[in-house]
């Protein structure tokens, strides 16, 4: 009877692994995760520079790890165990107070952190009659510390934007996005499950920065805000699988006295008339209605009436956290041209001079900037 239950463990054990396999092959892989909001790993390229590097290994092992049989089944299943076990921590992420959710934020290398500085330094210093602004915006973890739960270790992101405004040259404005936000802490200014600000603290955003170049911002009385979504399960959602879990609400804080912009997308040779793409709202990611999402390169040509215009140029080189801000900024200048180090691969040296550009804006999260070596490529 032993060897017989033996057997059946060995034959069950071998016959799961080989339908696995069989699964893993015939089954189709996705390009993009829904569920993850991301990219997964495509078919490794088999090279001598990619076998010597370790990079083929490295990518074999993620693209398994990506296409797995059933893998969101999988990860609902790790999110349920661990709630049950009462664990408040999932891939990163903590089931904090009020019905937020964090990511862990650890202690940055900071002599990588004062690299990506010096990359910003150096861009300036290479145009020196160029105005530059780098707006840094802590994460929902930054500003609310006290809602983590009970012993959650998070390491302070004041500490971090404090040490990057001091390493930053004279030359370039630094706007520490604590200082205009933590005076609005008890208002909505981060979505629950979404690791991006929501349009209000965008809003906040913009007034700090119209502010400080001498712009009459718009009050909340020039918008209609219209509610645009209320299912809203953003990326720490995704990440997490918590159960239970509020959506949240997404609102549209539209101009009373309308004008056009105009959109081209350099990526897809594209131009489109609105700053928002509503198809996205019946998707998971529901955040890129702001702009469409993530672009390597676009501009925005808006025609504002003579008397709106406080400055002809604006660059700004930034991550996601400017898509909901940006529409405020039309408002000012007509013509904007926004890259993302992330994806943009050509000279922002050329395209500053190309474009006769005069004023940058960089705008950027902690979390963000202390984990982008893209921010190399302005050196």
């Amino acid at each position: 009877m032993k060897q017989y239950t033996e057997r059946l463990f060995v034959f069950g054990f071998v016959g799961t692994m080989f339908l696995i396999a069989l699964l893993f092959f015939i089954l189709p892989h996705q390009r993009f995760s829904e569920l993850e909001n991301r990219y997964l790993q495509a078919t490794p390229q088999l090279t001598w520079e990619n076998l010597l590097s370790k990079q083929y290994a490295e990518e074999v092992e993620s693209f398994i790890t990506d296409h797995f049989p059933f893998r969101d089944k999988w990860l609902w299943v790790k999110s349920t165990s661990e709630k049950y076990r009462l664990q408040q921590e999932n891939n990163g992420i903590y089931q904090g107070k009020d019905g937020y959710l964090f990511e862990k934020f650890v202690e940055p290398d900071y002599t990588t952190v004062a690299q990506y500085t010096e990359a910003v330094n150096a861009f300036a210093g290479n145009h020196p009659k160029v105005a530059m602004t780098f707006l840094l915006a802590p994460t929902s973890i930054g500003l609310y510390p006290e809602r983590l739960p009970w012993l959650a270790p998070s390491y302070p992101q004041w500490k971090v934007n404090e040490f990057i405004g001091e390493h930053m040259h004279n030359e370039i404005t630094f706007m520490n996005g604590f200082d205009f936000l933590t005076p609005h802490a008890a208002e909505p200014i981060y979505y629950r499950t979404d690791h991006h600000w929501t349009t209000y603290g965008a809003y906040l955003a913009y007034v700090a920065y119209a502010e400080q170049q001498g712009w009459q911002p718009l009050s909340p009385q020039d918008f209609r805000i219209e509610t645009v979504s209320q299912s809203f399960l953003g990326s720490y959602h995704t990440r997490s699988q918590f159960t239970n879990v509020t959506p949240d609400q997404i609102d549209a804080y539209i101009p009373r006295d309308a004008v056009t912009t105009e959109m081209y997308i350099a990526d897809t040779d594209q131009t489109v008339t609105s700053l928002y793409d509503p198809s996205f709202l019946a998707k998971k990611d529901q955040y890129s209605y702001f702009l469409g999402g993530v672009h390597a390169l676009m501009k925005l040509t808006t025609g504002l009436p003579p008397q709106q215009i406080e400055q002809e140029k604006l660059l700004i080189i930034k991550d996601s956290y400017a898509h909901n801000v940006i529409p405020f900024l039309t408002r000012h200048v007509p013509e904007i041209h926004v890259i993302d180090l992330r994806y943009y691969n050509g000279s922002i040296d050329a395209y500053l001079t190309e474009h006769d550009i005069k004023d940058v804006l960089f705008l950027f999260n902690t979390t963000t900037f202390v984990e982008d070596e893209s921010l190399l490529k302005l050196k």
